[in-house]
């Protein structure tokens, strides 16, 4: 990775996930059609995948619906990052928005999912 890699600017788009029930056959799915290979991040009792291209560069991932992500519908959900995740979420907070899942902390950084006040969802991550 490079250095813009390790630290992205704030607000740029850093990753997706999507959460699904059977996430085997999804991330299945998405190696034959996009062409991604992946590794396992084991979360819980779950196993989480890690999408990545062909030369390791990690792209997006795959969650299974359980724990704190059972209650996350099945979209694509984009990640955003922040330099202070707490700041933003209060500010959130303060606009009307919604925090759906509390901070998690996950490798070096951590994130959190929110929603607007009329209903689109995205994660805010700070790396």
């Amino acid at each position: 990775m490079n250095e813009d890699q390790n630290n992205p600017q704030p607000g740029t788009i850093i990753s997706a996930d999507v959460t699904v029930n059977q996430s085997e056959v999804v991330r299945d799915f998405y190696k034959k059609v996009i062409g991604w290979d992946h590794s396992e991040y084991k979360r819980g009792d779950s196993i989480d995948y890690f999408m990545t291209t062909s030369d390791g560069q990690p792209v997006a991932g795959i969650c299974q619906r359980a724990g704190s992500l059972a209650e996350l519908t099945p979209v694509w959900l984009v990640y955003f990052g922040v330099n202070d995740l707490a700041a933003s979420l209060e500010e959130c907070r303060n606009l009307g928005g919604k925090v759906l899942t509390e901070p998690q902390s996950v490798g070096r950084g951590s994130y959190a999912v929110i929603e607007y006040p009329v209903g689109a969802i995205c994660a805010l991550s700070q790396i």
